[in-house]
């Protein structure tokens, strides 16, 4: 077995993809204040399709000996996401509301591993949740100058985690799970990969983003 924790090895075999989705176009420009609201509400319409994926997945796991112990209420995100997107498109947004290409893909790998592979579920799930507890803050801090939302309000709901106090504790108890996660050294790779590919599709539907938000020259 690795030296190294699993969350270490995990986090740092997976830093190069980390670091491609952050500093995709799309948000870099989202984040650099040079889109309109239209493009932040987009992006978080794209997120309620890949958050549905995860927590109706949770729903099937949660007594699940490997991916059960990740699966936290506190994390939920969806009810957010549309307390979010009702306030961003109003009523009715449901029946309009479109998953891009990638965002279809990146719903549909997690709703297979889910079904087939919890191990492979819990690399999905590490990358979403604990992303959004670390650089989902500037994001929300952004989003609330930029576009002028209330602090912790209607619109940037999805990244306040009000059932967590600590969000610091919360990720070392997390890491603490990963580092015990019940499974072999091959196995452990493949969940790496799996993070990679995590990662892979959250820049594809960032790239599909871009495509449909061009930056005027």
């Amino acid at each position: 077995m690795s030296l190294s924790p699993f969350s270490t090895v995990i986090r740092t075999a997976s830093h190069d993809q980390h670091t491609e989705a952050e500093n995709s176009a799309f948000m870099s420009n989202l984040l650099g204040g040079r889109f309109g609201v239209d493009a932040y509400t987009r992006y978080t319409e794209q997120l309620w399709f890949i958050y549905r994926a995860l927590e109706d997945a949770a729903r099937t796991l949660v007594d699940d000996p490997v991916a059960g112990p990740f699966i936290r209420p506190e994390l939920m995100r969806v009810a957010e996401l549309e307390r979010d997107l009702q306030h961003l498109l109003g009523d009715g947004w449901r029946d309009r509301a479109e998953a891009l290409p990638a965002t279809a893909r990146y719903a549909a790998r997690i709703a297979e591993v889910a079904a087939e592979w919890p191990a492979g579920y819990v690399a999905h799930h590490y990358t979403r949740y604990l992303g959004d507890l670390s650089g989902g803050q500037v994001i929300r801090g952004i989003a609330e100058k930029t576009w002028g939302f209330e602090r912790k309000g209607d619109g940037v709901r999805f990244y306040v985690f009000e059932a967590i106090e600590n969000p610091a504790a919360f990720k070392r108890e997390y890491r603490v799970l990963l580092d015990g996660l019940a499974v072999d050294e091959l196995e452990q790779q493949r969940v790496v990969e799996e993070c990679r590919n995590a990662f892979a599709l959250n820049s594809a539907v960032f790239a599909d983003l871009g495509g449909v938000f061009p930056l005027s020259a």
